[in-house]
């Protein structure tokens, strides 16, 4: 029964965020939270292990999207929801669903940049994220959402479906 929960609540959390995404450019703590609590007290009552694993989980995806967020390659939002899904997939599962999520995000934002005309734009922006990267931050010119040069997608979308094509297609289990 936990499993089947676990699946259903994790569908309709990185759902909700996706949605929320692609309506509004943010994706709410309320769902992210809930998102978190909801692995974690899913997970809880199958045990220490169980539950360490989703701790794990939850520590590495924050690592590794804060990481990013400092770079300034995803939103605070993302960064939360990456968090919560690792709870979700566990430490031994979060790094391909990471892997997965990265090579989905990117073909989505060729593809949406693209569609807009504006690939030129995304050479630059790439430019600017590999100076920043290479110098820790220091260099690479500084964009917000309200940046007009900013290109942003949602990248809830790409989030929830490399999610649910991990968490499905490698039958993970809590």
């Amino acid at each position: 029964m936990t499993q089947a929960a676990a699946s259903v609540l994790l569908v309709l959390f990185v759902c909700a965020a996706a949605w929320w995404d692609a309506s509004v450019n943010r994706i709410p703590n309320s769902i992210t939270v809930t998102g978190l609590a909801a692995a974690l007290i899913l997970r809880a009552p199958l045990g220490v292990e169980s539950l360490l694993q989703g701790v794990g989980g939850f520590g590495l995806a924050l690592v590794i999207s804060v990481a990013l967020f400092a770079l300034r390659a995803i939103g605070g939002g993302d960064v939360k929801l990456l968090a919560a899904v690792g709870a979700f997939m566990g430490f031994s599962h979060i790094m391909g669903a990471l892997g997965l999520i990265a090579v989905l995000g990117a073909a989505y934002a060729v593809l949406s940049v693209a569609a807009r005309g504006l690939l030129p734009l995304l050479a630059l922006n790439t430019l600017d994220l590999v100076k920043s990267w290479v110098s820790l931050g220091r260099a690479g010119e500084r964009r917000k959402l309200e940046t007009s040069a900013a290109l942003t997608i949602p990248y809830g979308i790409p989030i929830a479906i490399g999610t649910l094509i991990w968490w499905f297609g490698k039958g993970i289990r809590l």
